[in-house]
């Protein structure tokens, strides 16, 4: 157990260490924000836009940084060698690959986190066609995150510590401050609209879903990193993203129908329909917790099996 606590704190350090990470989760959380001061001229449905918007780039950021950092975390250990200088030791390889999920895990967990603040703020600054701009909440929220880099740029400096990991850790913490800040900074009246309703908390559980789907392709990810890199791992994961989001139509149906070949592939192509409830937040509907608890059923039991090909896969792999 602490040979697996060990390697999963190190390989989480790894990640956020990345610059690429911190580039996908400043980048992202800035144009979900970005996205709520557009005028949309929507008919009323503007909110609903931005929402669906944000968990689209929520969703978006976390495939690229599941793929880029399961690459990073497996395939580039592998290709250097240093999987074989741990496995060297008495980790055994199943110890090591579930070790390194657990911290890739970590990462994306932070990644969404923010994504999740940035959409909460996206919900308080969209407006209709009648209202305007939330000049408070967009200029405290990049300030936060100006901030942010300037706190890693000090902090390397001075102290010598790495710029990447420091801003990341300086990122989330802004974000969150920036949160708190705005709470106390009503919107004003006439930048409201007709429509105005204050934070939609139920991108919460919809990001809590959104996060269950990343940790499925985070063990995609893996998997295919155990033996291919990075751009053919990318493509391969985002053929079964695309293959899940149109399974219902292509073999549900038929799996309804009775055909068996149907069923057989509508159970092993991984369905994101169920995490994505965008739909559900239009309107005033909540979204249950059975729900929730019906996808994280599902998600572990597909973890769970995607991780044992990937302990398949990496068995027989050469590392020398």
């Amino acid at each position: 157990m602490r040979q697996f606590i060990t390697i999963a704190s190190n390989a989480f350090m790894e990640l956020i260490r990345q610059p690429i990470f911190l580039l996908l989760m400043t980048m992202s959380a800035l144009f979900e924000v970005f996205l709520a001061c557009i005028n949309y001229f929507g008919f009323g449905d503007e909110p609903k836009l931005v929402k669906s918007m944000a968990l689209a780039v929520m969703l978006l950021a976390g495939l690229f940084g599941a793929v880029l950092s399961a690459s990073a975390s497996v395939a580039r250990e592998i290709r250097s060698g240093t999987a074989l200088a741990v496995l060297a030791k008495p980790v055994g390889r199943a110890q090591f690959l579930l070790a390194k999920y657990a911290g890739l895990a970590m990462a994306l967990t932070v990644l969404t986190f923010v994504n999740c603040i940035a959409a909460l703020l996206a919900t308080r600054m969209a407006f209709d066609a009648y209202g305007d701009i939330d000049y408070p909440g967009l200029e405290v929220f990049c300030g936060a995150m100006t901030l942010a880099y300037a706190i890693g740029g000090l902090t390397n400096f001075f102290l010598r510590r790495p710029f990447v990991s420091d801003a990341v850790m300086a990122v989330v913490i802004m974000s969150v401050l920036a949160f708190g800040v705005l709470q106390f900074i009503p919107r004003e009246a006439a930048r409201m609209g007709a429509d105005y309703t204050g934070l939609d908390w139920r991108v919460v559980p919809a990001s809590g879903l959104i996060l269950m789907a990343l940790l499925i392709l985070a063990a995609l990810a893996l998997a295919c990193s155990t033996r291919v890199e990075m751009v053919p791992a990318l493509a391969i994961c985002s053929a079964l993203f695309l293959l899940g989001l149109v399974s219902d139509y292509f073999w549900g149906t038929r799996a309804k129908a009775g055909s068996w070949w149907a069923s057989v592939l509508y159970t092993v192509t991984p369905n994101w329909q169920l995490f994505w409830v965008a739909d559900a937040l239009d309107g005033k509907t909540q979204i249950p917790l059975a729900y929730l608890g019906k996808a994280l059923g599902y998600a572990c039991g597909y973890i769970g099996a995607i991780l044992a090909i990937a302990l398949a896969l990496f068995e027989d792999r050469e590392l020398s």
